[in-house]
């Protein structure tokens, strides 16, 4: 069903950093996400940082969940394929329905820019609840691409056809 607003609302948004060495103060990633949220009228209403330990990410993800303060949780990191890469594994048990276009868009778009390695890229969003769960690469750079060119247009709820707040409620 398409949404007909025609005034702005804020989004209410989670970021997660998942990293085995960034700290807050090295985090680009996850400081775009949060500070470009802020500046796009959207409200972020928790930031953090965890380790790329599966039990910390899902932790991490399901204690927003359980909040029900945020209809839209970003993630960054861990969607690669080296050993320690456990974000997928870790969010997508929670997923009720997965959104496997996000993906699909993600690396074609990120194939204009860095050519065939963005197949070594595992983003991938999913519902969980009423909540959309979006895991992003770690790099700055994908996550500008991610944010600019599918989430941003997603979230906001004035973006024509259709958009997530159609089908997605606030919290309360």
């Amino acid at each position: 069903m398409p949404h007909h607003d025609t005034h702005f609302r804020p989004a209410a948004t989670a970021v997660i950093t998942v990293s085995d060495t960034r700290t807050e103060a090295t985090d680009t990633s996850g400081k775009y996400l949060a500070d470009t949220l802020r500046q796009k009228g959207h409200q972020v209403v928790h930031t953090t940082l965890v380790k790329d330990e599966p039990t910390q990410i899902r932790a991490a993800v399901q204690q927003r969940l359980d909040a029900r303060d945020c209809s839209y949780i970003l993630l960054t990191g861990g969607t690669g394929l080296t050993p320690r890469d456990a974000t997928p594994e870790a969010v997508s048990p929670l997923f009720d329905k997965e959104i496997p276009g996000f993906g699909e868009l993600f690396r074609f778009l990120s194939y204009k820019d860095i050519g065939t390695a963005t197949i070594q890229s595992r983003a991938t969003a999913g519902l969980c609840g009423e909540t959309v769960v979006f895991l992003l690469p770690g790099s700055t750079g994908a996550c500008r691409l991610a944010l600019e060119k599918i989430i941003l247009p997603q979230i906001d709820n004035t973006t024509r056809p259709c958009n997530f707040r159609g089908t997605i409620p606030d919290p309360s």
